[in-house]
């Protein structure tokens, strides 16, 4: 593990001396790049220089235990600092082995959520809205940014689907272990003899990718234009501002139509196809991994039931790590660090298990 420190320190030393290249500042995708790379070294070798420093330490403490010149008052203390220091080294060597563990690439990026409603009919279309309010309010508690890109309302207020971006430092590494069913057990508002339905509603979520990420070859793409439906007036009868683009190698397909602009739908849609095109080339990554060397608490798969939400019993349970909370409300008024510490600390735990098994091997 030293030698991997020493040339992650190595390896920083460089990248710091290129973001110093005017070449390499011009370059917007190879300094954005080593950017990413820098901060992400950096915390590794911030550790590593305290583990250097404790073991100065333990080295300064073993000269003084060893002079027979020194009194005992010294030594004394000079045994004392030897002791906290190989303690804090031993909590550091579990530090850094978690800061090793490979890191996903996807974690700082912007995310685009899908929210489709289910099986239950117009109670998992509620149900949609209620987790798209759900994650909108955990999104302004951690000072990201969020932005509706595609919609399709029902005539109660909730949503057949919606998509929507999430913009912020790490708002992927945040809302990454979210997709999949989610079930509600509720008594409908409409529902007069009191009894509790069960619905579903699927959430999928995406890292945004950039032009930088997906190159989208203008050839493969199909581009109609047509009349917008639904609320908005006279506007929607007389202009094509709507967009539905067909990306022709994959069978992708994405409309928008929220947006009076033409060009800003089309925006829109392209942000969209080239989220799903880099998740269709995650997930064939993923299915080259084997199994338990996958080391990821869930599939993240669509289908993957996740997570229930109570409502008789107040209770929110995670399938996944065993989780279950008496905080309904809270959590659907965004409070869901809880759930989604425990879910990051259960994958970190996965990873190091399935590190230490490939280690022994």
């Amino acid at each position: 593990m030293i030698d991997k420190l020493k040339g992650i320190e190595k390896r920083l030393i460089k990248v710091n001396e290129q973001l110093c290249d005017p070449e390499v500042v011009s370059d917007i995708k190879q300094y954005r790049s080593l950017m990413q790379e820098a901060k992400r070294l950096e915390p590794i070798v911030e550790k590593f220089g305290e583990y250097k420093a404790a073991e100065s330490n333990i080295a300064e403490a073993d000269e003084i235990l060893g002079d027979s010149s020194a009194d005992k008052e010294l030594k004394d203390m000079a045994f004392e600092e030897k002791e906290a220091s190989k303690e804090k080294i031993e909590t550091i060597k579990e530090e850094l082995k978690v800061l090793l563990l490979p890191r996903d690439p996807n974690d700082d990026k912007n995310v685009i959520v899908e929210i489709r409603g289910g099986a239950g009919g117009e109670e998992s279309a509620l149900f949609a809205g209620t987790l798209y309010r759900m994650y909108t309010m955990y999104a302004e508690s951690k000072g990201f940014k969020h932005e509706v890109l595609s919609a399709q309302e029902t005539g109660l207020g909730g949503f057949k689907e919606i998509s929507f971006s999430v913009s912020g430092d790490g708002a992927y590494s945040r809302f990454k272990f979210e997709s999949g069913v989610h079930r509600v057990q509720r008594v409908p508002e409409t529902e007069s003899q009191g009894r509790i339905h069960t619905s579903t509603s699927t959430v999928a979520v995406l890292p945004e990718a950039e032009e930088v990420d997906i190159e989208i070859n203008p050839a493969d793409l199909q581009i109609d234009t047509y009349r917008s439906s639904g609320a908005g007036g006279q506007h929607v009868n007389k202009t094509e501002s709507a967009i539905r683009i067909t990306h022709l190698p994959t069978g992708t397909v994405i409309e928008c139509q929220d947006e009076r602009s033409q060009h800003k739908n089309k925006e829109r849609a392209m942000k969209i196809l080239r989220s799903r095109i880099l998740e269709q080339e995650m997930e064939k990554q993923n299915a080259e991994i084997a199994g338990d060397r996958k080391a990821q608490v869930g599939t993240g798969n669509r289908n993957e039931r996740i997570r229930t939400y109570n409502y008789p019993q107040g209770r929110v349970s995670d399938h996944r790590i065993g989780l279950t909370l008496y905080k309904l409300e809270q959590i659907l008024n965004g409070d869901l660090d809880e759930i989604i510490d425990a879910l990051i600390t259960a994958d970190t735990a996965q990873k190091l298990q399935a590190s230490s098994k490939d280690s022994d091997e």
